[in-house]
């Protein structure tokens, strides 16, 4: 989904033309921390890559391909961080729901300008607009699975359609996270963000008052 130019783990040395596709999504992650895509030039892009105009066109046939990659990278690590409860294993829900949904809010903080990005580019890049439809099915189908699992194991009791909970849950994680990664960092309240969101959560799915706090 995205170039993956030195990662751990990685089994072959970078090529060239990783080490270059990079730089170029690494110049896009720093310009777009303080500028909209379009007020991003292709000529700043490659300057910032240290290469040409027509070597960018080599690796990316525009912004919005940049920002697709970006995007790709970053919603990789949402995912990620889901599944401390989306694979649940012993660890109790209260403590599993907590755990993913601070990790999300991390790479929300961490992250925030190339989503931020992303979610105004869906309005008007329709390969955008398909690849932020992409994520929402693919988060849902993930939380709806997890909670037909829960009831079916007795852990969760029965409840609304599995997949309208999670789009309805999915959807709040979104819009919460975008709203508050605009916000200066504090970690009082960005705590208290992921309190009420476990609460929300606990209560939607387990049927559980989810007022204990950190565990």
């Amino acid at each position: 989904m995205s170039p993956r130019a030195g990662t751990v783990g990685s089994r072959r040395r970078p090529s060239k033309g990783d080490v270059t596709s990079q730089a170029i999504l690494d110049t896009a992650a720093r310009l777009l921390r303080t500028r909209a895509l379009d007020d991003v030039a292709v000529d700043e892009l490659a300057a910032g890559a240290g290469i040409s105009r027509s070597t960018f066109y080599f690796h990316f046939a525009s912004r919005e391909a940049v920002l697709h990659a970006l995007s790709g990278a970053v919603v990789d690590a949402l995912y990620e961080s889901a599944s401390a409860w989306l694979r649940r294993g012993d660890e109790p829900p209260e403590v599993a729901v907590r755990r993913a949904l601070g990790a999300g809010l991390a790479v929300w903080r961490k992250h925030g300008a190339v989503l931020r990005a992303a979610a105004r580019a869906r309005d008007t890049d329709p390969m955008m607009r398909e690849f932020w439809s992409g994520v929402a099915r693919r988060f849902v189908e993930a939380t709806a699975s997890r909670i037909e699992l829960e009831r079916a194991a007795g852990v969760a009791p029965g409840g609304p359609d599995a997949r309208s909970l999670a789009a309805v849950l999915v959807s709040m994680n979104e819009q919460t996270f975008l709203n508050r990664s605009r916000s200066r960092r504090s970690t009082a309240r960005d705590r208290e963000l992921v309190d009420t969101l476990t609460c929300v959560w606990l209560r939607s799915v387990y049927g559980l008052p989810g007022d204990k706090g950190p565990q």
